[in-house]
């Protein structure tokens, strides 16, 4: 996928101004209530039109105001899904998901219904009335009536910030296994920064109408300190684990580690806080930690009375917080080497 946006929209006092190119499969906008998210979608989904630029996805223009073309919404093949499913209340959960599909012309069918079922595991809700479900399964249906017109593109507008915690966390597998399985490029809008880090792999940073930053997700976490309390958290996704004495073991890449919880999953994402990871000058003669890496500092990053040191152990990259006075005293640099010790409790299962 190609997409190429230069866009000016004016909005009573607000001002969209944008212009970029985007190439990766699955990208983020990413920005604080009031940025222009929202109203960029809009413009890109054809639900608003702007007042000057264009608009081209994979070499066809959608719109330019110069040569006066504005494709409908209906002849984009854009797919939207929005923060509220928008169903349809008087259909079923299967004739929701089938509306779409069934306008779809045949030529342009690619992905078949009983598939996406699966995918989502949707199937045993399909004789359902939608006032029945729950808000992570209507947040499924709605996809799975988006993904079933095949569109060339899915605009997802914040659909998570409407669900608990771990409504969140249950449906983000099954949007990673559509994305893919069917190969549809995203654009994921939200403004959290953890949701952005399971979803995408990089970011449109927008302010105030304008972009501020085009960058990878992990290289924007690792160096945006707007975390909150917590600091930054390390995502590992980790595989089946099995059981080590009264723990369990996991490989990750080329590392062994050894967590309190059982993954029984072939996917299981864990989160560790940088907070969490204690750095040794050298290997300790004994340690409570299960956990004894060697790693190599990649980069350090500074803002006040904290550090987060960038480690590469092996074929991973961890970030661990530490105070300023550490890094003078264990005399970390980038290139140095240094011990990660981690507890076995230290790691939480997000999923």
């Amino acid at each position: 996928m190609e997409l190429d946006i230069n866009l000016q929209k004016r909005v009573g006092n607000f001002s969209l101004n944008t212009a970029f190119t985007l190439t990766a499969d699955k990208t983020g906008i990413f920005g604080p209530s009031g940025s222009g998210k929202s109203t960029l979608m809009g413009l890109i989904a054809g639900l608003d039109v702007a007042d000057s630029g264009h608009i081209r996805l994979d070499n066809q223009t959608l719109f330019d105001s110069a040569e006066n073309i504005n494709i409908k919404p209906d002849k984009r093949r854009i797919g939207v899904v929005f923060q509220h499913a928008h169903l349809f209340p008087h259909m079923s959960v299967q004739k929701n998901v089938m509306y779409g599909y069934k306008r779809t012309a045949a030529t342009e069918r690619r992905i078949q219904p009983d598939d996406i079922f699966e995918v989502l595991g949707i199937a045993s809700l399909l004789k359902r009335e939608v006032n029945s479900l729950s808000g992570g399964e209507r947040q499924r249906v709605a996809l799975a009536r988006t993904v079933l017109t095949c569109p060339r593109l899915i605009l997802m507008d914040e659909p998570l910030s409407g669900l608990d915690e771990d409504l969140k966390f249950q449906i983000i597998p099954y949007l990673n296994r559509v994305f893919s399985e069917f190969k549809i490029p995203l654009l994921f809008i939200s403004h959290s920064m953890l949701e952005m880090r399971m979803m995408t792999s990089e970011v449109l940073v927008i302010d105030k109408g304008g972009i501020q930053q085009h960058i990878a997700t992990e290289s924007l976490a690792r160096s945006s300190w707007d975390n909150g309390r917590r600091g930054y958290v390390n995502l590992l996704s980790l595989g089946r684990s099995t059981e080590h004495h009264d723990l369990f073991a996991y490989n990750w890449n080329d590392t062994n580690l050894i967590l309190c919880e059982a993954g029984e999953m072939e996917e299981n994402l864990f989160e560790l806080e940088a907070s969490e990871i204690i750095l040794f000058k050298r290997h300790p003669e004994a340690t409570s930690a299960r956990n004894l890496l060697k790693c190599r500092v990649k980069n350090v990053y500074q803002l006040g009375n904290r550090v987060r040191v960038e480690l590469i152990c092996g074929n991973n990259e961890l970030v661990a917080q530490v105070v300023p006075q550490s890094v003078k005293e264990l005399c970390i640099q980038p290139g140095s080497t240094v011990v990660a010790a981690i507890k076995a409790s230290a790691f939480k299962r997000i999923y």
